[in-house]
């Protein structure tokens, strides 16, 4: 079988279990789990911020990010594709009290100016825009990044609200652009960055901002659930996975490309766009959906996903090497041939 419908489908390396193995713990909702403090301060410190949260999921993350900078009933900004609007099922509404007001997709292809002239002031009879959010990198935009000067117009132009970027795969964008850690930091005022997306841990994300804000997003983590305990277990595979498995993710890269380069004959995929570990399947040319490619390949041992009805989704990861991928283009295009 080769797995390609998510990065987190990864499996811990054995190095990876005996760190968890050996981990020293404590109880995190009393802030003495050392392993937990010592991943919050390192990641706090490769973003520039003060302090960081653990959280258990990339959703909880952001909910707590969202919940932090946007009081119940007040907005914000994102893409109508963005993680935060379309696969957290609602919970900025839901679990928040958030309204959400979103720009057209246009994956990482962001307009500075045209996201600033959306923000809606304070006072009757608008309600204000208190955040700004942006995914780094963009999954329906096909592991797209956006670019560092986007980013900087950004921050100009929108100054005064609040810049959140859903980190998920910010990883990749640091080594795919050469971009600093520490100058993404510097753009937002708060992030959420995850660790079982590409860096091969089971679980976990980490809200990074200031001080005072974190110490806010303890309260919020814990309304929602996620205090964990002696939760060093779960830290330690991440504070391993950001000594081994950052820059690895080059091969991820360039993994996808080799499946974009055997696909693109088929009129289904621009190689030459594929910029991370993230590639689209565009079917709109051919004469399958999604669903009856995932379907199909599924019965040959390859998994992808469906995201749209003519879109297919392939991610590369850790757990699948050049065999891996030359054996799925090579399944996707005997049946994109034969369709």
């Amino acid at each position: 079988m080769v797995d390609l419908r998510s990065d987190t489908v990864t499996r811990p390396t054995a190095a990876m279990r005996e760190a968890m193995a050996t981990a020293e713990v404590g109880d995190d909702v009393f802030g003495d789990d050392p392993t937990v403090n010592a991943l919050e301060a390192r990641v706090a410190a490769l973003f520039g911020h003060e302090a960081a949260l653990f959280a258990p999921s990339g959703t909880m993350a952001n909910q707590i990010a969202l919940q932090v900078l946007v009081p119940p009933g007040e907005e914000l900004l994102a893409g109508a594709d963005a993680h935060v609007v379309t696969y957290e099922v609602g919970a900025a509404a839901a679990v928040g009290g958030i309204s959400t007001r979103t720009w057209p997709s246009v994956g990482a292809a962001l307009d500075p100016e045209a996201i600033a002239a959306m923000i809606r002031p304070a006072g009757y009879p608008s309600l204000p825009t208190r955040a700004i959010a942006v995914e780094q990198t963009h999954n329906l935009g096909g592991g797209g990044i956006v670019p560092l000067a986007t980013l900087r117009r950004l921050r100009e132009a929108t100054a005064g609200v609040a810049l959140h970027c859903d980190g998920a795969r910010i990883w990749h964008a640091h080594v795919a652009d050469g971009v600093p850690l520490l100058t993404y930091g510097q753009l937002f005022d708060t992030l959420s960055v995850c660790l079982s997306k590409g860096l091969g841990a089971p679980v976990g994300s980490l809200f990074v901002g200031s001080a005072e804000r974190v110490a806010r997003a303890r309260g919020i983590r814990k309304r929602m659930g996620g205090g964990m305990r002696q939760a060093g277990i779960l830290a330690a595979a991440g504070l391993h996975a950001l000594d081994h498995h950052i820059e690895r993710l080059a091969d991820d890269h360039a993994r996808a490309r080799r499946l974009a380069t055997a696909l693109e004959p088929f009129g289904v995929v621009e190689a030459a766009a594929v910029q991370t570990n993230v590639v689209l399947l565009d079917l709109a040319k051919t004469a399958l959906d999604a669903p009856t490619l995932v379907a199909r390949a599924a019965e040959r041992d390859v998994r992808i996903v469906a995201m749209l009805p003519r879109t297919a989704r392939v991610i590369t990861h850790l757990d699948v090497d050049d065999a891996g991928i030359d054996r799925a283009g090579q399944v996707l295009s005997d049946l994109l041939r034969a369709a």
